[in-house]
């Protein structure tokens, strides 16, 4: 398979990741909407694959000459260039149309060390994101700051051309040294052939000459515009592998947003379960501190512990029997047990005494058993939870740690005492609500 049909190949691959991000039936309307401006961006990229485009980002700190580089490449002013501090807001985009490919857009952004630094960062990472090939522009040897911003733009898995910028100011030897210096710097980030040095915008330079009486003059002239470097590099790359740019650059967004979908779906499973876990533990408590009968409280709770773990198992898309359900319960009941034996001895034994206790014992011994009903379904609530999220699995520690995370996590007297407080709130609203003072 030659280049171009492999190109073509990875392009069409990629369209079809990009689509059924799009045309994704379980992803859920609040999702859907959260993500929205992720959303446009893949219909844009859609559309930039369809038409063969190709973007290139620039990065650097200010004044290193980022928008004098993009301006030479086009031949033309076409970004800003000014000697204010942070000229460039937000990026630009302009096509380069001397390249005979067409559709190939240079995008300026702001400088990485600006005003509101986390705010243009932040977009200069989305633009990188979303773009092809990177130019990271410099001046001189790298700085700190510099240094961790190429490898943080580094991590978005794009090209990049290490752009020295302002050689116009360096004799040939301190070009030579300072060459050898960035590469050893940028050494494992940036191949030795993407680093080239340029003079977007040469300073003038004063020349002295002598006429033909002796007499000495003094006169400017303007250096001329070297980037014959950075466009000799650059066609090679856009030549030999633009396409395969391209798609390399959709399957990684597909594959950023992907992960950035299952982040949101699994928090909006977790806070739809989070309600529905608090739904049932309401229920089960007011159930059983209302059931004077020790054994069909036990039964009851079982029930609705079962209830909602298949509940909980249709929000996490992993449909749940109730045979295979009631399991799930038996295993984390048995491990609650084993970890808080006497905790649940008190549960029995007050279950015990609501048989034989009347009137305003029975009320108060009913309204502490119905916190602890409450209490245990919020951890099986959790744990279930925690084994829906997982893909039905204990992962490596089993029930036993899953079930001991849960238990450490949660402040016993803190859950206990607003489950007596909704329940105590609930029995008062009621009509012949039994007198608890």
């Amino acid at each position: 398979m030659t280049k171009n049909n492999q190109g073509d190949s990875n392009i069409e691959l990629a369209k079809e990741s990009l689509t059924q991000l799009l045309d994704d039936n379980r992803v859920p309307d609040t999702v859907r909407s959260a993500l929205r401006e992720d959303y446009q961006q893949i219909r844009s990229m859609l559309e930039k694959l369809e038409k063969g485009h190709l973007h290139i980002a620039v990065f650097g700190r200010v004044s290193v000459g980022k928008s004098s580089v993009l301006n030479a490449l086009l031949g033309k002013q076409v970004f800003s260039v000014s000697v204010l501090h942070g000229e460039t807001k937000t990026e630009g985009k302009a096509e380069w149309d001397e390249v005979d490919a067409g559709g190939i857009y240079l995008i300026d952004t702001p400088g990485i060390n600006e005003i509101d630094g986390e705010e243009r960062e932040r977009l200069a990472h989305e633009v990188a994101n979303r773009s092809d090939l990177l130019l990271f522009v410099v001046d001189s040897d790298l700085t700190d700051v510099e240094l961790k911003a190429l490898k943080t733009v580094a991590e978005t898995q794009r090209p990049i051309i290490l752009v020295v910028n302002k050689a116009d100011q360096y004799s040939e030897d301190e070009i030579l040294q300072l060459r050898t210096i960035i590469r050893k710097r940028v050494s494992g980030i940036i191949a030795p052939e993407n680093i080239v040095f340029t003079a977007a915008a040469p300073s003038k330079q004063t020349v002295i000459y002598v006429d033909e009486d002796g007499n000495e003059h003094e006169t400017v002239r303007q250096r001329p515009v070297d980037i014959i470097n950075l466009k000799s590099r650059l066609w090679d790359i856009i030549e030999a592998e633009g396409k395969t740019l391209s798609a390399l650059n959709a399957s990684l967004f597909a594959g950023n947003l992907s992960e950035q979908l299952g982040e949101k779906l699994l928090a909006a499973r977790k806070e739809l379960g989070e309600k529905t876990i608090h739904l049932y533990c309401v229920g089960k408590g007011i159930a059983v501190a209302l059931n004077p009968v020790p054994v069909a409280d036990l039964l009851a709770a079982a029930a609705i512990d079962i209830s909602m773990v298949i509940h909980l198992s249709r929000i996490y898309g992993l449909p749940m029997s109730k045979s295979e359900a009631g399991d799930l319960v038996k295993t984390i009941a048995a491990q609650m047990l084993a970890l808080y034996a006497t905790f649940w001895a008190i549960h029995f034994a007050s279950s015990a005494l609501k048989i034989g206790t009347a009137g305003l014992s029975t009320v108060v011994t009913g309204i502490a058993q119905g916190a602890v009903a409450w209490y245990g379904t919020l951890i099986v609530g959790r744990v279930a939870e925690e084994y829906l999220a997982k893909g039905k699995s204990w992962g490596g520690g089993g029930p036993k740690l899953i079930v001991q995370n849960i238990l450490d996590s949660l402040d016993r007297d803190s859950v206990m005492s607003e489950a007596k407080e909704e329940i105590v709130k609930y029995l008062k609203s009621k009509p012949n609500k039994p007198k608890t003072s």
